[in-house]
């Protein structure tokens, strides 16, 4: 295995007696992925169209309790450290600080973390930080209240700005936030995010654009690259590869003016880091995926709900990330977007 790209030879053996989410690659999952909901009060342009989405029906979504069981037979027999909640908008689930709560108990207690529109965040952060939540990123993609207004059809920059500030009060730290430049609409706001998360002390993550929309219309040749990326960033700032180990981290890490503020780029076209992943996904429906690009899904909601065991659905779980691909393959000539949008699957 290399420590980026892509895995070139996977194991011919049987799946090993390993109770943890192994794969022929020799990789362990540890970091999950949960979806709480498809739904979204924003509409980014990127994202989805400006009707919306048919959004999942209600029986079809896990309850609190099924939920719940799931992250316990992630954390107690999988050997999950890390939970990440995400949507669709994670915030737009009712009983989101006693889904929390529930992670916060369990032994070993994960991480816990939530990528978040911040629209409401302000209100909610104390609550949120209080149920056992560690810390969230929020996604951010301008400064400027016309634009934002633009990019996502909601005129709401005022309150993820205050949605930000109140997370950092309230210890949700470190506040991440995520950005995604679109090539003649807001590269030219690099430098200013940067400015901007540097003065607030905020961590920002660039992410390269990828092919999850629903409408299909992702162009790899208009999509803003992360070299591209860095080389805007250069114009106004000295950066330099952070001495930090990146381990599986998505991003790669840059000190800004010698530090101690960075700024990191998912690159995850160019620079895919499939090798080093250790992420497994839990959708809001209950569908297991072993890649955010896979185009397939293991169900546990309808063995739950059948009367499956803790050792059952745990053996499933494992099962489907024994079969994860070696990589998402974006760069090669047959790959197939995802049926899902970003919105279904959760980030």
């Amino acid at each position: 295995m290399v420590d980026l790209g892509v895995p070139s030879v996977p194991s011919r053996t049987p799946r090993p007696d390993d109770r943890r989410l192994v794969d022929r690659y020799g990789r362990v999952a540890t970091d999950l992925r949960v979806s709480l909901t498809d739904r979204c009060n924003l509409r980014c342009t990127y994202c989805m169209p400006a009707e919306g989405l048919d959004w999942l029906p209600g029986d079809e979504l896990l309850t609190d309790a099924e939920l719940t069981r799931l992250l316990r037979v992630a954390v107690t027999e999988l050997g999950v450290t890390d939970i990440r909640f995400t949507g669709g908008e994670p915030t737009l689930r009712k009983g989101v600080e006693g889904i929390i709560a529930a992670a916060a108990a369990l032994d070993p207690r994960p991480s816990l973390s939530m990528t978040t529109n911040a629209i409401g965040l302000a209100r909610r952060a104390p609550a949120l930080r209080a149920a056992g939540l560690d810390r969230v990123n929020v996604s951010l993609d301008t400064l400027r209240p016309d634009r934002y207004a633009a990019m996502t059809r909601r005129d709401r920059l005022d309150d993820v700005l205050a949605g930000l500030a109140a997370a950092h009060a309230a210890g949700l730290a470190p506040v991440k936030v995520n950005a995604v430049l679109l090539r003649g609409v807001n590269d030219d706001e690099a430098a200013d995010l940067l400015r901007f998360c540097l003065e607030h002390g905020y961590r920002l993550r660039f992410i390269e654009q990828m092919p999850l929309d629903p409408q299909h219309g992702w162009d790899r040749s208009e999509m803003v690259t992360a070299a591209e990326i860095l080389e805007l960033l250069r114009a106004r700032f000295d950066l330099t590869p952070s001495p930090r180990p990146r381990g599986a981290a998505p991003a790669e890490r840059w000190l800004v003016d010698g530090g101690p503020g960075d700024v990191g780029v998912i690159a995850s076209v160019t620079r895919p880091f499939c090798a080093a992943c250790d992420r497994t996904r839990l959708t809001a429906d209950g569908s297991l995926r072993s890649c955010l690009f896979s185009r397939t899904e293991t169900d546990l909601r309808g063995p739950l709900r059948a009367g499956a065991s803790d050792a059952e659905l745990a053996d499933l779980w494992r099962a489907a990330m024994w079969g994860k691909l070696a990589g998402h393959g974006i760069d090669g000539g047959g790959f197939t977007q995802p049926d899902r949008p970003m919105s279904a699957i959760g980030g």
